[in-house]
């Protein structure tokens, strides 16, 4: 099965700003189930290095790492930088109907 991920242009222009301050060339963001509880998950994002069993999905002309672990909760995942109400990302997946702030 191959990962879907949605992201707006606010959110993959704050990655590359914070991946060119990290200055390692090597580093892609990965997205990740932080931890799951009754039918939805919580999310992160972080910089990492491409692992053998990562798959590499492209949103926005950027290569997103998604490993192995919980990839049903992270398919249909939708990844926005919002200004209102508070400034931030928001990652939800309204695939698994999880539409909070999650």
């Amino acid at each position: 099965m191959t990962t879907t991920i949605e992201m707006n242009s606010l959110a993959a222009k704050k990655i590359r700003e914070a991946l060119a301050q990290e200055n390692n060339p090597e580093l892609k963001c990965r997205v990740y189930v932080d931890h799951v509880h009754g039918d939805h998950a919580h999310y992160g994002l972080a910089f990492d290095t491409q692992k053998p069993e990562d798959e590499v999905v492209t949103v926005q002309d950027m290569e997103l790492l998604v490993g192995p672990d919980n990839k049903d909760f992270l398919n249909g995942l939708s990844i926005k930088y919002l200004l209102y109400p508070s400034e931030g990302f928001k990652i939800t997946n309204p695939s698994k109907n999880n539409h909070g702030d999650h």
